[in-house]
């Protein structure tokens, strides 16, 4: 519920447009605010938020080496290869309306303003020995996607176009509980529930014209449902937020749906679920409670789980100009039915599974209030992600022998392996990049976010 003095007017109108202007993504204490409606001397809550980030990621591509000297019980090996890097700017502006007592209703639109990516050689490795140009992924000079015709200078060996627009907006309700607004003997605890739709252009890569492909979209609809804590003391106030994600559904045009009939011998088919939990302490060091004035440090930290399935990588590119069919000798074309005679050439989507990984972020946020009607916010994030690889798909399923009972997906021969030209094959697996001792691997991802926040409720 926002906060107000009875009898007192909300803020003008110009006030909102200021606050907007400041823009940022501040995750500190996200569960604080409850927007509602016929509170007395309240009749309705509406909340305005304009968030602006800059993130930067960096990674190092590793490859496992088939043949390297190695012990029967040592891991597999790998060699270093590629180092990744990308910078993105995004908008999002939000509004939270409240329809019933401690009962809102909220819309995002985050906009890619800017997304840029880069590969160059990894430390240490020369082009000769760089195992993506050796395998014909992409030429031994590199391929610059803003202008394909020269080659890369220096280490470089591929930058994307510059991309940007929508991907998804995002739709939800949320209930409060408990709120300390209305009983301070009592933490403020909200469930809510959202969908994130897709509305923009699917990201996608074109060989031949890579300035004409620039969407960021994945054109997957996805569920989330998401709870939070928050308790405020007399100096601090400690927060707690737990989510979980799923796909749903995909647009016909996304890159991550697979048609029916091209499912035989795959496994992991859809995009990767993902659960996370938040959590900080925001400690006051200005508080002003007669005027609603305030500043304040929030430190806290949090943990992403994303779980195995098919989605874009670091690589995703590269992977989708090895695989154009257009190139009858690409080394990443697909074979749409591997159980007909021949090759039914089928362009790589770039597209591939990925293992589970966590992600982890500290953050510090600097926040202040002015008055009841204003807050406004600056934040770091510092992430790391464990190593996971990012070609992962399986060779195949093995069916059960057909015999009593079993007269469908079934083969005649009780083997216990994939048979190729047979509907145990997974026509997303490709040996060069998925084979054990050719996948590729993130590793030693970094990254860190800067964001500013502004917020006007009325």
């Amino acid at each position: 519920m926002t906060p107000a003095t009875p009898g007192k007017p909300g803020p003008p109108l110009w006030v909102g447009l200021v606050v907007l202007g400041l823009g940022g993504v501040a995750h500190a204490n996200p569960a604080s605010l409850v927007a509602s409606a016929a509170d007395q001397d309240d009749p309705i809550d509406l909340h305005l938020r304009l968030d602006y980030e800059y993130s930067v990621e960096h990674a190092s591509i590793w490859r496992e080496r088939v043949g390297a000297a190695a012990g029967p019980l040592d891991p597999i090996p790998k060699i270093r290869d590629l180092a990744f890097k990308q910078n993105r700017h995004q908008l999002t502006p939000r509004a939270d309306l409240g329809v019933l007592p401690n009962t809102s209703l909220y819309a995002a639109l985050p906009i890619i303003i800017s997304q840029q990516r880069d590969l160059t050689l990894g430390e240490g490795v020369t082009r000769i020995g760089s195992t993506t140009l050796a395998d014909g992924l992409l030429p031994m000079g590199g391929f610059d996607a803003k202008d394909p015709g020269t080659p890369l200078p220096g280490d470089g060996v591929f930058r994307s176009p510059s991309r940007s627009g929508l991907d998804q907006i995002h739709v939800g309700g949320a209930i409060a509980l408990m709120n300390q607004d209305n009983d301070d003997t009592k933490p403020t605890w909200k469930i809510g529930g959202e969908l994130r739709a897709p509305i923009g252009r699917v990201m996608r890569f074109d060989r031949a014209d890579p300035s004409a492909e620039t969407g960021v979209g994945r054109g997957v609809y996805e569920a989330r449902a998401w709870m939070s804590f928050a308790r405020r003391y007399r100096r601090t106030e400690a927060w707690l937020e737990l989510y979980w994600q799923t796909p749903i559904a995909e647009k016909d045009t996304s890159l991550l749906r697979l048609p029916e009939a091209e499912r035989f011998g795959a496994t992991n088919i859809a995009t990767g679920q993902r659960a996370g939990v938040a959590f900080g302490l925001e400690a006051y060091a200005y508080d002003d409670a007669a005027n609603h004035n305030r500043i304040s440090l929030d430190l806290g930290a949090r943990a992403d789980a994303h779980f195995e399935g098919r989605d874009y990588s670091e690589l995703w590119e590269v992977f989708a100009y090895a695989g154009d069919a257009s190139d009858a000798g690409g080394p990443l074309v697909l074979d749409a039915d591997p159980t007909a005679t021949g090759v039914q050439a089928r362009s790589h989507t770039g597209v591939t599974n990925i293992e589970n990984y966590l992600e982890l972020a500290g953050r510090a946020a600097l926040r202040a209030q002015l008055g009841s009607y204003v807050r406004f916010a600056a934040m770091l994030d510092l992430v790391w992600k464990t190593d996971h690889a990012i070609t992962f798909a399986d060779a195949g399923v093995d069916l059960p022998t057909c015999g009593a009972g079993v007269t469908g997906d079934c083969e005649n021969e009780n083997n216990g392996v994939v048979n190729p030209g047979t509907r145990e094959i997974n026509p997303l697996h490709v040996p060069r990049i998925d084979l054990v001792g050719h996948r590729y691997h993130s590793e030693d991802n970094f990254g860190f976010v800067v964001g500013v926040q502004g917020q006007v409720l009325f």
